[in-house]
């Protein structure tokens, strides 16, 4: 997500108990958690030492949080520091913070064990008491969208851009003007309280591209809700000058009618000339009853996420260091209406235990 380029304007924090990890993050800030405890190691897949260790660094995690309006985090749920830091971190962030916090968590692949999954669990358990809104990953449905020859660098490079164009589907929302405008007043109203959600991106260009793009926005084979019954929709189109109102009828049309019949829909419209043919829908899905209602839809291996095109990837080295946990501030345009800073926070862990680090981050 750091190394990618395409969140702009942002600060990103890593926070580690390993700091020769730290050392290797690209991150903008480098926080070292529990230097007392851990000594500079790891947390040795230990939850209890990744909750010891950010409650030891309590106050300086507030400082590098203070004046966030919106804090994002993500982590790899299973280890020490996701299942045990990540809670402490998403608490100060919403309570002390006073910040709308977001969590974007991956759930370990089966082959990893038992143990692991139940650590997950308990972790993904108590995420939820401390953040406004939780979307959960599983790692395993990789193993469904991926074809059998496609490349390890390519599976991964598709999976992490689920979480960074989700996440920068929302700050492009909140900080570029548009059409028919979105803020953060709007994001909050949806977000906060919310509990689990969805977040989406598609795009598509051609014949019935609206539909498409709004198809591909909605349908996750990565995420484990449906957009069924939610009851509060944020959904922002982009298209070229040439975009009309019927393809947004259209696209508003496949997005709404899952939704709860009372839910809160709101609507953005940005015109960018850049955009050509193509269009792009971020969709933002939140307000369900449960989160462990299991979304299964029927895909191939050749499905993609945000485009109804089939993707070009390009294998590059994977050689670059570890994403850091991240915060990111958000500067704002001159002419938007908007004036406050976001923060996205990604949960990075020990060199020893990097299976705590998200499976499709971990080689990135």
């Amino acid at each position: 997500m750091i190394s990618s380029g395409k969140i702009k304007g942002v600060e990103f924090i890593a926070v580690n108990t390993d700091m020769q990890a730290l050392l290797n993050s690209n991150a903008d800030i480098k926080l070292q958690i529990g230097e007392k405890s851990t000594k500079g190691l790891g947390s040795g897949a230990n939850p209890d030492m990744g909750q010891a260790a950010a409650e030891e660094s309590r106050e300086r995690i507030k400082e590098v949080l203070a004046g966030a309006d919106m804090v994002f985090i993500t982590a790899g749920e299973g280890g020490g520091t996701g299942s045990g830091a990540a809670p402490v971190i998403a608490e100060i962030a919403r309570k002390e913070v006073g910040a709308l916090t977001v969590a974007v968590v991956t759930k370990p692949f089966l082959f990893e064990g038992s143990r692991r999954r139940v650590q997950a669990e308990e972790g993904i358990d108590r995420l939820k008491e401390n953040v406004d809104t939780l979307i959960v990953i599983p790692n395993q449905r990789l193993m469904d969208v991926v074809k059998k020859d496609q490349s390890l660098i390519d599976a991964f490079k598709m999976a992490d851009s689920i979480l960074g164009q989700g996440v920068q589907g929302i700050s492009d929302l909140i900080t570029i003007p548009g059409l028919v405008n979105v803020d953060f007043a709007d994001v909050k109203s949806v977000m906060l309280n919310a509990g689990s959600a969805l977040m989406g991106i598609g795009r598509s260009s051609g014949e019935k591209r609206a539909l498409n793009a709004a198809q591909a926005a909605v349908s996750s084979p990565l995420l484990e809700i449906s957009i069924d019954g939610a009851r509060g929709i944020l959904f922002n189109i982009t298209g070229g000058t040439n975009l009309t109102m019927s393809e947004v009828n259209d696209a508003a049309t496949i997005i709404t009618q899952q939704a709860d019949p009372d839910a809160n829909i709101i609507f953005g419209a940005t015109i960018r000339e850049d955009m050509g043919d193509e269009i792009q829908i971020s969709v933002i899905a939140a307000g369900f009853d449960d989160l462990r209602r299991h979304y299964s839809p029927a895909i191939s291996p050749t499905s993609n996420y945000y485009s109804s095109n089939p993707p070009t990837h390009t294998p590059q080295p994977i050689n670059e260091p570890t994403p850091a946990l991240a915060t990111v501030e958000e500067e704002q345009p001159d002419n938007s209406s908007l004036r406050g800073k976001y923060k996205i926070q990604h949960e990075e862990v020990a060199v020893e235990d990097d299976l705590d680090i998200p499976a499709f981050l971990r080689n990135k």
